[in-house]
């Protein structure tokens, strides 16, 4: 089991509080228009408050990018650990990615994706660090799937296809509809490797 994340509602802390609400304001009003006023206001505590645990805004919305990157690095890993062939791994994969981007880190992934150019030169090259570290992940099992002649491409362009599919995604799906996150990695599988 993946540990709680900050973010996405299980960790009760004043932290973990502050980084959801931020994740939320994040996404629906952008970082340049939320305050820390407004942040302080969805966990009910005075602005000057929130500096007991970050020391501005901007921290704040790197320790959502942080958060979410560590948290959904380690659901990669767990996802195929347990999967012994290429193809189930790339299953896996996808599988986990589509529950980060549309379930319990959907508001986070959303802030990585549109508002990481807000944060300094410094802190984008550590977000973009650790983020190699899940496109990593990725990397791996399409090398592998490549080697055994699975596509011709280029994996990394696999990778940036499949980053388009899975990032459109949340644009469409609809969760209590008829098609679910298994179908649906399923279908992106066959659109790389063929039907199984």
């Amino acid at each position: 089991m993946v540990e709680s994340l900050a973010i996405n509602g299980i960790d009760d802390s004043p932290r973990g509080r502050l980084l959801s609400a931020a994740a939320h304001l994040f996404r629906d009003k952008g970082f340049d228009r939320t305050t820390v006023r407004d942040i302080a206001a969805a966990v009910g505590i005075q602005s000057g408050s929130i500096f007991h645990h970050f020391k501005s805004k901007e921290d704040i919305l790197y320790a959502v990018m942080e958060e979410v990157i560590h948290f959904n690095t380690e659901r990669l890993r767990q996802a195929i650990a347990s999967q012994d062939s290429a193809r189930d791994k790339l299953r896996a994969l996808l599988r986990a990615e589509l529950q980060s981007i549309v379930g319990d880190t959907a508001e986070a992934m959303a802030v990585l994706v549109t508002e990481w150019r807000c944060l300094s030169d410094d802190k984008q090259r550590k977000a973009l660090a650790l983020r190699g570290i899940y496109e990593q992940l990725w990397l791996q099992v399409l090398e592998s799937l490549h080697r055994e002649g699975a596509f011709r491409a280029d994996p990394f362009i696999i990778r940036r296809l499949l980053t388009g599919m899975t990032g459109w995604v949340p644009n469409w799906f609809d969760r209590d509809g008829s098609l679910s996150l298994d179908d649906l990695a399923d279908i992106m599988v066959e659109r790389v490797v063929g039907e199984s």
